[in-house]
């Protein structure tokens, strides 16, 4: 370069100095490198090879703003070494700077087209950036200049995974592992992909595998959370972030991982608290945007919400996809029905070919026997590269109610039987074990524990619980009593649940409580409670898993009412078998185990029937429903102790959230064609029927 014989002291030419400085950095003495690049600057302001090193030493020290900003300084030169502008959108990349990363990166590669290192930053930052077609380009060129080098297999992997070409990454995974068989990076992404392909085992084995050759290695301890997260294994999850943040505790991914957590376990306040701290640190992070918005929406914070997935769908990544149907999903919630399937479009035009959003919006629409997306929900099923396992299940879900609504009923169940075989395989559930636990819950509440502390709760007159097994029309009934303009339907509340897992274990500790420890419950609920809608006489609790708690509400709530929806039992069964639930019905994905779970409720709820009080319980049929809305409308009022409101008969006009599997059905008027809808299916329904004692009728039996 020109004025290189430019001296820094009287013994040093630039050159000189330059190179002395690199000597220093390399033996690890960064003081003397640095001040060797500041007398050279002192000469010659402009020197890019001196803002190259420093740029490269406060990246080393963890400075990466000062990083950056070197390294653009030494980059303005047009004659800079193609490295200088590689290292500077490697930088970029790490900082979340993807636009500037990727432009710096296509300098780099047009000015040393030869140069491996630029192409492989390229790929990378295009992957993160969601452009997968054009990373596959760049690093298929870097294995093939590099075919011997493990980090480009890797990074290959990884890029078709993200294009869902799974046996492909997997093959180059394995390619990496046998060039470098300690290498802890694949073993951590390899778990990753299999668990995509549903082998949960061998995806755990290889987290830990990476984990043991590198104990902080952080991807690998954020696998294994997801990989226990995506068959329901909580606990163990929060095992493995708790373990990444005790010597990560900045890592924003870790900490977006949390807050999905507590999402999980219904504790949105601690999640919002975590989701925000994790955007402190990463202010454009997609993904914890995307939670952000889950947090928001599950506390009822619609517009903030959606501000929220609009951000996560417009930064660099690979959520925007997920975070633009979450969108649509929420307008659905909300009650724009034409809004969400515009959203819905939208996607799929920015998407196209999505089976996943075709997934997605399976419940905002009644299929038609020519709809296009049954077709292409089919093909991607049957095509050589197989979707991730949880991408099957949503379209074998989304397939059965297509194949439901246009009354096919072979093809209904052969999509429904795989997608809740596939969810089923995914967790452990001992029915046997639920059963017990249900008897042993009806054995607690004696007639003789009931007049004992029939008036020790905390008395409010406020609550009113919606109980029963998923499906049987909860979400119905309370829309009806919502429609008052003094009720507020507040929805799934996990309140209750968490009021009664911080007084002790139920049902065992019931024995031993006294008065003052039920009113405690009873005082812990209202608490939660008490920000809900202040102004409502009356706040509706539409958890159905409440019907657990039916023998204890009474004597925490002295005041509290009881609503227990019931419906015809294989009609509820049937429509539990065919839903994809978002929240943990474990017992949903076998017929023989439905049919079981119904039994031992009913059981249960036979038994608490008896031992509640008559003026604070009452029992509402979902067919009389159907069948008389005004007479059984009537009767919730007066049941609840208000005045009769013609608006509880236009149920479906009500403008309000609604956050169940039940979300299109309130949103029209009262409809019959559910009414023993199960006999039309009836042959594909063998095990449940027997699980439930019915006979097959004889003219629909196979």
């Amino acid at each position: 370069m020109k004025n290189n014989n430019y001296p820094v002291a009287q013994q040093l030419t630039i050159p000189d100095a330059l190179n002395q400085a690199y000597t220093h950095w390399n033996a690890g003495q960064a003081q003397q490198a640095e001040q060797l690049c500041l007398r050279v600057l002192q000469v010659l302001p402009q020197q890019p090879d001196a803002f190259h090193l420093l740029g490269l030493m406060a990246h080393a020290y963890g400075k990466p703003d000062l990083a950056i900003d070197y390294l653009r300084k030494a980059c303005l030169f047009p004659a800079v070494p193609a490295t200088y502008r590689s290292n500077l959108a490697e930088m970029c990349r790490q900082k979340g700077l993807l636009t500037e990363a990727e432009q710096v990166a296509r300098r780099a590669v047009e000015q040393e087209p030869q140069l491996i290192a630029a192409w492989n930053n390229l790929g990378i930052i295009l992957q993160e950036s969601g452009k997968f077609e054009a990373s596959l380009e760049c690093l298929q060129r870097v294995v093939s200049l590099q075919p011997d080098n493990p980090e480009a297999f890797n990074n290959l992997a990884n890029t078709y995974k993200r294009l869902d070409q799974l046996d492909q990454a997997q093959e180059c995974y394995r390619r990496a592992l046998a060039l470098r068989p300690d290498y802890a990076e694949v073993h951590s992404n390899l778990a990753f992909l299999l668990n995509d392909l549903g082998r949960f085992d061998e995806a755990v084995a290889s987290a830990e595998q990476a984990i043991d050759i590198n104990p902080q290695l952080v991807d690998a301890y954020f696998n294994l959370a997801q990989i226990e997260m995506s068959r329901m294994r909580y606990a163990d999850a929060q095992r493995w972030i708790d373990a990444l943040l005790a010597f990560a505790p900045q890592h924003a991914g870790g900490l977006t991982a949390r807050a999905q957590l507590l999402v999980n376990g219904e504790h949105y306040h601690d999640a919002l608290a975590c989701v925000r701290q994790a955007l402190t640190i990463a202010p454009d992070s997609a993904n914890a945007h995307n939670v952000l918005g889950k947090v928001l929406q599950a506390l009822g914070l619609h517009d903030e919400a959606a501000l929220a997935f609009d951000r996560a769908a417009t930064l660099p990544g690979t959520v925007a996809e997920q975070a633009l149907a979450a969108r649509a999903v929420l307008l659905m919630e909300t009650g724009n029905k034409e809004e969400a399937i515009a959203a819905f479009d939208r996607t799929l035009e920015r998407f196209p070919g999505s089976v996943r959003v075709m997934a997605a919006r399976s419940d905002s629409k009644t299929y038609r026997t020519d709809d296009p997306d049954i077709a292409a929900m089919e093909a991607a099923l049957v095509r050589a590269v197989k979707p991730a396992v949880s991408d099957q299940m949503s379209l074998h879900f989304a397939l059965g109610k297509a194949y439901l609504d246009t009354g096919n009923s072979e093809r209904a169940f052969f999509h429904l039987d795989k997608g809740n075989a596939l969810k089923r395989a995914s967790f452990s559930y001992d029915a046997a074990r639920t059963g017990e636990w249900m008897q042993k819950i009806a054995a607690a509440f004696t007639p003789a524990l009931m007049q004992k502390f029939k008036d020790a709760g905390a008395a409010s007159e406020r609550p009113v619980f919606i109980i029963g097994m998923p499906r049987s029309g909860t979400t119905l009934v309370e829309q009806i009593l919502a429609s008052h303009p003094a009720i507020h339907g507040a929805g799934e509340l996990s309140a209750l649940r968490h009021a009664v897992e911080l007084a002790g274990i139920f049902p065992d500790d019931i024995a031993r409580w006294n008065k003052e420890d039920f009113a405690r419950i009873g005082r812990d609920y209202l608490s939660r409670i008490d920000g809900l809608a202040p102004n409502a006489l009356r706040l509706v609790d539409k958890m159905p898993a409440n019907f657990l708690y039916a023998g204890l509400i009474p004597l925490v709530l002295s005041g509290a009412r009881i609503i227990h929806c019931r419906r015809n039992p294989v009609d509820t069964c049937l429509s539990c078998y065919s839903k994809h639930f978002a929240g943990e019905q474990l017992f949903a994905y076998r017929l023989d185990e439905l049919g079981a779970f119904h039994l031992e409720y009913q059981a249960l709820m036979e038994s608490l029937r008896k031992v509640s009080p008559a003026d604070r319980f009452l029992e509402v049929d979902y067919e009389s429903v159907v069948d008389n809305l005004e007479g059984e409308a009537r009767r919730m009022i007066s049941f609840v102790g208000m005045p009769w409101d013609d608006a509880c008969l236009s149920f479906h006009k009500t403008r309000r959230i609604v956050r169940t599997a039940s979300v299109s059905q309130v949103r029209q008027p009262i409809y019959s064609t559910s009414k023993g809808r199960w006999r039309r299916h009836a042959a594909y329904l063998g095990p449940l029927l027997n699980a439930l004692g019915i006979e097959q009728p004889a003219e629909d039996a196979p």
